[in-house]
C-alpha cells in the first residue's frame, strides 16, 4: 500500500508541474478574464484550462475519484472515497496582474479526510507536498515550522477581499498581530501562505473567511511540517464549506 501511495503522489506532482507550466507560458493578452460573486473576485480563461488539464489527468490515475474544483458551480459531496479539491490558480488577481505569486494546488482526502497535499509556485519552481503521516516536503527535502516565538517571527494574512464586511475586521485583527511580531505579510496566495508557514518562513497565517479548495492541501503540508491549523475561532477548519483558517508554528502563539 506504502508503495501504491508513493506512486500516486509522484504522479500527482508530475500533474501539478504540468499545469504550472501553463502558467508560465500564458499569453495575457489572449486570455480572457470575468467576475464571479463578490468584490474583486476574478476568473480567468487558464483558470479554466488548467481545472479542466487537471480533472481529466487526475481522474485517469484515480477514476473512482471525486473532482472538486474551484471553478465549478455545483460540488459533489467528499464523505465517501477519495475526492480531489483542486485550486488551478490560487492567486487569481496575482496572475492577472503578472504578479508572480501564484500556485496551483491539489488535495486528495480519503473519507472525508486530508490524505495528500500538493501546492505548486511555477515562478519559483517550489514543489510543496504531504502525506497523511509522512512528512511535508519543498523539492524532496523534508521541511518544518520555524520553533520562534511571534515576537520574533512574522505574521501573513488575508484580506478576504471577496468578503467585505470582513474586510475591517481582517486589518484589525492583522494590526493587534504586527504589535505582537516582527512585522506582517500579505501575499495573495493563501496556499503558498500556508506552505511559507510549514517552511518556517513565517510563524503564523490567518484568514478570516476562505473556501477549502483554498487550504484543502496547504494545511495538510503545515500540520505534517508540525505546524497546527484551526479555525481563527480556533475550531476544527471543514473541507466541506467554506472557514477561517489560522496556522501557526507552535501552540504558544
Amino acid at each position: 500500500m506504502e508503495e501504491k501511495d508513493t506512486k500516486l503522489l509522484n504522479e500527482i506532482i508530475d500533474i501539478v508541474r504540468g499545469c504550472g507550466a501553463i502558467i508560465l507560458n500564458a499569453d495575457r493578452s489572449k486570455g480572457s478574464i470575468g467576475e464571479k460573486a463578490g468584490h474583486a473576485n476574478f476568473v480567468t480563461s487558464y483558470d479554466k484550462k488548467v481545472q479542466e488539464q487537471l480533472r481529466e489527468k487526475l481522474l485517469a490515475i484515480l477514476p473512482e475519484a471525486v473532482f472538486v474544483g474551484e471553478e465549478e458551480d455545483i460540488h459533489a459531496s467528499i464523505e465517501k472515497g477519495y475526492a480531489f479539491i483542486v485550486d488551478p490558480i490560487d492567486g487569481t488577481t496575482n496572475f492577472i496582474k503578472d504578479y508572480h505569486t501564484s500556485a496551483v494546488s491539489v488535495g486528495l482526502t480519503k473519507d472525508g479526510a486530508q490524505y495528500m497535499g500538493v501546492v505548486y509556485n511555477p515562478y519559483l519552481d517550489e514543489m510543496f507536498y504531504a502525506q497523511r503521516g509522512k512528512g511535508a516536503y519543498l523539492n524532496g527535502r523534508r521541511i518544518s515550522v520555524s520553533d520562534n516565538p511571534l515576537k520574533n517571527g512574522i505574521v501573513i494574512f488575508g484580506t478576504s477581499p471577496y468578503y467585505e464586511e470582513l474586510n475591517r475586521a481582517s486589518f484589525e485583527l492583522a494590526y493587534a498581530y504586527f504589535k505582537k511580531s516582527l512585522d506582517i505579510r500579505r501575499s495573495g496566495s493563501a496556499a503558498l501562505d500556508l506552505c511559507n508557514v510549514a517552511a518556517g518562513r513565517a510563524e503564523l497565517f490567518f484568514e478570516l473567511r476562505l473556501s477549502p479548495w483554498d487550504y484543502a492541501a496547504a494545511s495538510l503540508i503545515v500540520e505534517e511540517a508540525g505546524g497546527i491549523v484551526t479555525t481563527v475561532e480556533g475550531g476544527k477548519i471543514t473541507l466541506g464549506e467554506s472557514c477561517s483558517v489560522l496556522a501557526k508554528n507552535i501552540k504558544e502563539n
